[in-house]
């Protein structure tokens, strides 16, 4: 069935994105915001799907609620003309899979950053209550500013309709990613996310998956049996460190790793952190840090020295003190003169008071 130029009477299909096992993704306009969107058209045997169509406009409502930096916003779906599609805001760039495959191995440098702001915004969705199911770099969209954002929840589910013991023949998320549980067949979890991100970030260190195989059935054995090379080995830039992070992460059981994308984000900023402090301290070569102590420690030696100066100037003060002597004396004699030359006056004023004329 043929994707129809103009959905719901308002969304005006452009041209093709790209294509997924579920749906075709297209650039369009929306005739009535006069804006640019993304709109994904599911496939016509899940659109004719009764279940399928409930389930799918159950979780894209809990999609639709998310409203993060690092998550691709849901604006509308609809069923027209026998297809079912989500609305979502267009994002300018490409996905994580492809600059993996056109760049290759990143360094931590890079890689990090990336890594932090997808925990962000899936930590987000753990929070409110969704499980992505399906993490992997090509739902990792990429801005030219290298603004990251996690799309495709249309298959999410909300942990509380989730249960432990819950089996499921459908295997949720793509064989490449998905973690033990979900090859299982088991319920995903938040963990299992942190699992995919986990494989997300190995392939984004070393350019390859940990686990590759051609048939999805040793994918899922290999995920659940086989512990993944070291990636030091792949890429020697991975400190220790960070290779204890990723093999943490890629635990065969969810209790081992880090429960939430939002723990797993906060572990790698602060190893980002740390990796920062000292490369600031290793950046002034050494030549110029044995000037710049002795620049510092000289204005300390002049600072000492000048406590003993107030002792060396005793014979400049006595000046000005001998001076105070004498306008001393000589202002006493003014005001001695004055009262004498005054007396003879008050005798005289006395006298005539006693004897009038």
């Amino acid at each position: 069935m043929t994707t129809p130029a103009l959905l719901n009477n308002r969304y005006q299909i452009l041209q093709p994105l790209g294509s997924g096992g579920m749906a075709q993704v297209y650039r369009a306009r929306d005739l009535m915001l006069e804006r640019f969107v993304a709109v994904k058209v599911l496939r016509a045997d899940y659109s004719a799907d009764k279940d399928f169509q409930i389930r799918f406009r159950q979780e894209a409502k809990a999609a639709a609620n998310l409203s993060h930096p690092n998550i691709v916003t849901v604006h509308d779906f609809g069923f027209d003309q026998g297809q079912l599609f989500i609305v979502m805001e267009f994002v300018p760039g490409t996905n994580l899979k492809t600059m993996i495959e056109n760049l290759g191995k990143f360094s931590p440098e890079d890689a990090i950053p990336l890594m932090v702001q997808a925990c962000a915004g899936l930590g987000y969705a753990h929070r409110a209550g969704l499980v992505h199911c399906d993490v992997k770099p090509h739902n990792m969209l990429i801005t030219p500013d290298r603004r990251l954002k996690v799309t495709d929840f249309g298959i999410a589910r909300a942990i509380a309709a989730i249960h432990p013991e819950e089996q499921n023949e459908v295997v949720w998320g793509s064989p490449l990613y998905f973690s033990p549980e979900q090859a299982a067949g088991q319920a995903p979890s938040p963990a299992s996310d942190v699992y995919s991100l986990g494989v997300v970030m190995y392939e984004l260190l070393t350019g390859r998956p940990p686990f590759v195989a051609r048939t999805a059935e040793t994918l899922a054995r290999l995920h659940r049996e086989m512990a993944p090379q070291p990636p030091s080995q792949l890429n020697p830039a991975i400190t220790p460190e960070l290779e204890q992070i990723i093999l943490k992460v890629l635990s065969k059981e969810p209790a081992a790793r880090y429960r939430t994308a939002d723990q797993l984000g906060r572990v790698l900023m602060t190893f980002g952190q740390a990796q920062k402090s000292p490369a600031v301290r290793l950046t002034p070569p050494p030549p110029a840090a044995e000037p710049q102590a002795e620049t510092v420690a000289a204005p300390v030696a002049r600072v000492t020295q000048p406590k003993t100066e107030p002792r060396v100037r005793p014979e400049p003060a006595e000046e000005p003190l001998t001076s105070m002597d004498w306008i001393s004396v000589f202002l006493g004699l003014v005001a001695l003169a004055a009262v004498g030359g005054l007396i003879p006056w008050w005798l005289y004023v006395i006298g005539s008071l006693l004897n009038p004329r």
